[in-house]
């Protein structure tokens, strides 16, 4: 009987509940660092009397760490482990944010952020794979979806960190970024009693040690729902051979001829939705102030739009199990798209907010069919790998984005920044469309047999 048949026929009761807190806890730590720093220029720039150019610097510190945080994630959750990467990854972001609270200098507080960003990334790369190896098949969906839906949290809260607390109390900005980190604190102290990956562990040839884990966890599943557990799937797919990992033959292997379809079209699907995401975030408040809206209303409307994000994130998470993955990216990438061209042609800066909740609502949705379907799409021996390196091509969105958000602005104005949005989207509805696979209601084992070596067979 195989442990991911056992763990795939479990009912979703507490035990998955509590890794989904524990988990999603991280994310809402995540996003929020992420926001935050957008309340904080003002004052940063004022605390250390900063150029344009450094400002600069500050808001791209964050994205860059993030950029090499989620490749590092990958290669280290696949070559030791996912708990371990989770509670450094943790432990770098809050020592990073605290030591940027108390910084003397603009040098210390940019490395500081650089690193803060690094240890999101990772953290924010490594959580989905970890998880994704946890939840029974039928529900991995709804559960992964909801699981990215905790990042709104924190976008709500550096919102309202922002709005509050940056401007109530003197030297705000430290203030904030000390409520950042108390938090962290807490969360690795509740981690430390999760358990390794059993997939992870049948792949490093640690058999005994996986058993233990699966009998543990449906024990708790038993405790917790009072009945029997189901019978397993005998049709389950059973666990492929123990694959060795390296860099190079991960890298090698998803650019080979089985893997570079799904590969190219993830990556691509990462971008497009983080190009648009931080070209949109990034911009939204100043597009408001130009409108004619004070500093303080365009913080307020940006909080409206902050919102919008957790019903977008848990519709779609609702959506992951009714339909599949891949339609859900491409519904709610299709939403964005005629949002954003709706954004371009407001004027009137309340409509222009009611379009930018709508923007906002879809962007995160798609977000929620990404992080459950990206760690699907991989095998087991390299599935955090293949995470890291998505989110990280994304990344390179969310760097370039505000850069030529700025040019086309400049060029075509408000119009042109959100028609070239949904071109952009456009772009990802008709790729995801036509060549992403489908995952609902499969088993990992499954989707790794059919859609890579089944590819193998065909050609042979």
């Amino acid at each position: 009987m195989s442990l991911s048949a056992r763990l795939d026929r479990l009912p979703l009761s507490r035990p998955h509940y509590a890794l989904l807190l524990i988990g999603g806890l991280g994310y809402t730590f995540d996003g929020m660092d992420n926001a935050v720093v957008a309340f904080l220029l003002p004052d940063v720039r004022e605390a250390f009397s900063l150029s344009s150019a450094q400002l600069g610097l500050v808001a791209s510190a964050a994205p860059f760490g993030f950029l090499f945080g989620a490749f590092l994630a990958g290669y280290l959750g696949d070559r030791f482990g996912r708990k371990a990467v989770m509670m450094y990854a943790l432990a770098l972001y809050a020592i990073a944010s605290l030591v940027a609270a108390v910084s003397w200098n603009f040098e210390v507080f940019l490395i500081m952020r650089i690193l803060a960003g690094l240890g999101a990334g990772a953290e924010s790369a490594i959580i989905a794979p970890f998880l994704s190896e946890f939840v029974p098949s039928h529900r991995r969906g709804w559960f992964l979806g909801a699981l990215a839906g905790f990042f709104s949290f924190g976008f709500v809260g550096a919102a309202l960190i922002g709005r509050f607390v940056v401007p109530a109390f003197p030297e705000g900005w430290r203030w904030a970024q000390v409520i950042t980190f108390l938090p962290v604190v807490l969360l690795l102290w509740w981690r430390r009693a999760l358990p390794e990956s059993p997939r992870f562990l049948m792949n490093e040839g640690k058999h005994a040690e996986a058993e233990r884990v699966v009998i543990a966890f449906e024990d708790k599943v038993l405790a917790s729902t009072g009945k029997s557990l189901p019978p397993v799937d005998p049709n389950h797919a059973e666990e492929p051979e123990p694959e060795k990992f390296s860099l190079g033959k991960a890298l090698k292997f998803l650019w080979s001829r089985q893997m570079w379809r799904i590969t190219s079209v993830t990556w691509l699907i990462w971008f497009v939705i983080t190009f648009s995401y931080y070209g949109f975030f990034s911009w939204i408040p100043t597009l408001l102030i130009s409108k004619g809206l004070t500093v303080t209303t365009s913080f307020t409307f940006s909080l409206y739009i902050y919102i919008a994000q957790i019903p977008g994130y848990f519709s779609a998470a609702w959506v992951n199990e009714k339909f599949d993955r891949k339609y859900t990216i491409a519904t709610y990438l299709v939403g964005s798209a005629i949002s954003a061209f709706w954004l371009s042609s407001m004027t009137d800066p309340a409509w222009i907010t009611a379009a930018g909740i709508a923007l906002s609502f879809f962007l995160n949705g798609t977000y929620a069919g990404v992080y459950a379907y990206t760690p699907e799409v991989f095998p087991t021996w390299l599935r955090a790998t293949g995470v890291g390196l998505s989110s990280s091509f994304g990344r390179i969105g969310s760097i370039t984005a505000p850069l030529l958000i700025g040019i086309f602005a400049t060029q075509w104005g408000f119009v042109g920044v959100f028609g070239m949005t949904t071109g952009v989207l456009a772009v990802g509805v008709i790729c995801t469309l036509l060549f992403a696979v489908r995952t609902k209601g499969r088993s990992l084992e499954d989707i790794t047999i059919s859609e890579i070596q089944g590819r193998e067979g065909v050609r042979r």
